[in-house]
């Protein structure tokens, strides 16, 4: 144990480390006191929501590192002594075991890299514009103000991904319901039997296509030598993680150039823009204020600054996003600005986000569609206005209404 420190989890002598997570005044602000710490400290130490301390990761290079380096996990060498996150039943302490980690890290990314390959995605794009074609259609029908939520962001992930998985989508009510409820931090018990119901729901779908396979994703992973259960727990994963971030970075995309008037004239003018601006997005978008957590599987030294073996660490990418050293007048959101140094928001290194080519295929098909069939889209409601679902793990907004 370090100086600072006097029992197994972490908890430090002084009250005077800040307390996750910050607030904030409006949904698209990144919260100035991560900012004042990023900018002071980007290795950190602070004590956790659920009261333990941790190291938080805020700069830009120092999240690199992170991300690169493999002796940081999920799983802590020492779970029963390692310090907790949160409540979350996702992201709020060791996940896992660290002798198999490693292992079941490189076998999920052999058998998933193929089915969410670029190549594959992009062949994608075609049927997803026919989806939000059809959904902006549906959108159009309805009276204003319409919550732009309701009828875009979360619909065509979940199309997506439905297809894509081999899921139904007549199930879509069902297993929105258990993601939902995964999220939940005020209440874990509901949360974990929510867990625990949709690893048994993607159980019973993977079984069944042992025996009646198809062209999708459920359908390679039955062919895995391993147990059920854990492929129920990557399949759950696959499942959530495959429409619940890309709605909010729809959610907060639409919100970003909704409040920044001159950035969505620049789209409406010129659709081909719509990459560049799904890049500024994922790089500005902050629906959570939560963090990724890792544990220090041996001593690890990020940004000159030495974590020890069984710490915890949280990387804030959206704080990292917005780090200075690293992106000029990073405050600004400008769909014009040149990516020498890419955005955080799908990681980095062996920890980049798997499914990125079908995110950015659904995210590039909205935005180059939205404002060329909605081109007087606008608020409803002052974004300060808006309701922020604290209580979850993802947050977001609980609607977006807009007229036009």
């Amino acid at each position: 144990m370090d100086d600072h420190t006097d029992d197994h989890t972490g908890h430090v002598d002084s009250a005077d480390l800040p307390r996750l997570p910050f607030d904030r005044a409006n949904p698209l602000e990144v919260p100035q006191a991560y900012q004042a710490l990023r900018d002071r400290e980007p290795v950190a130490r602070v004590r956790t929501q659920a009261g333990d301390v941790a190291w938080l990761i805020s700069g830009y290079e120092e999240a690199r590192e992170a991300f690169a380096d493999r002796r940081l996990g999920r799983a802590a060498p020492n779970p029963e002594r390692a310090s907790r996150i949160s409540s979350s039943v996702l992201f709020g302490g060791s996940l896992g075991d660290v002798e198999t980690e490693k292992a079941n890290h490189e076998r999920m990314r052999r058998l998933l890299t193929p089915a969410f390959s670029a190549r594959r995605m992009s062949a994608l794009g075609p049927h997803v514009q026919e989806l939000v074609d059809g959904l902006l259609d549906h959108m159009a029908e309805q009276p204003r103000p319409a919550d732009l939520r309701a009828e875009l962001s979360l619909p065509l992930p979940v199309l997506v991904i439905c297809e894509l998985l081999g899921v139904p989508y007549a199930d879509r009510d069902h297993f929105r319901k258990l993601a939902d409820e995964m999220t939940d931090l005020s209440d874990p018990q509901r949360a974990g039997a929510a867990m625990e119901g949709l690893r048994e729901y993607t159980r019973e779908i993977v079984v069944a296509k042992r025996r009646h396979p198809a062209e999708d994703v459920f359908s390679d992973l039955a062919t895995m030598d391993a147990p059920d259960d854990e492929i129920a727990v990557l399949s759950a994963g696959l499942l959530f993680a495959g429409h619940e971030t890309t709605l909010n970075q729809i959610d907060y995309g639409v919100l970003l150039l909704l409040t920044n008037p001159a950035q969505r004239d620049a789209l409406v003018a010129d659709p081909s823009l719509a990459e560049a601006a799904v890049e500024e997005i994922l790089r500005m978008a902050a629906p959570g204020n939560h963090g990724l957590p890792r544990y220090a599987q041996e001593d690890v030294v990020v940004g000159g600054v030495t974590i020890k073996r069984n710490e915890a660490v949280i990387i804030l990418t959206t704080a990292a996003n917005r780090d200075g050293r690293a992106f000029s007048d990073p405050e600004r959101f400008d769909i014009g600005r040149g990516f020498d140094d890419p955005h955080l928001a799908f990681g980095y290194a062996a920890r980049y986000c798997i499914g990125a080519s079908l995110a950015r295929v659904e995210l590039r098909t909205v935005f180059g569609t939205l404002f060329r069939r909605f081109p007087t889209l606008a608020l409803a409601a002052p974004v300060e206005e808006l309701t922020e679902r604290h209580d979850t793990l993802t947050g977001g907004v609980t609607r977006i209404p807009v007229t036009w």
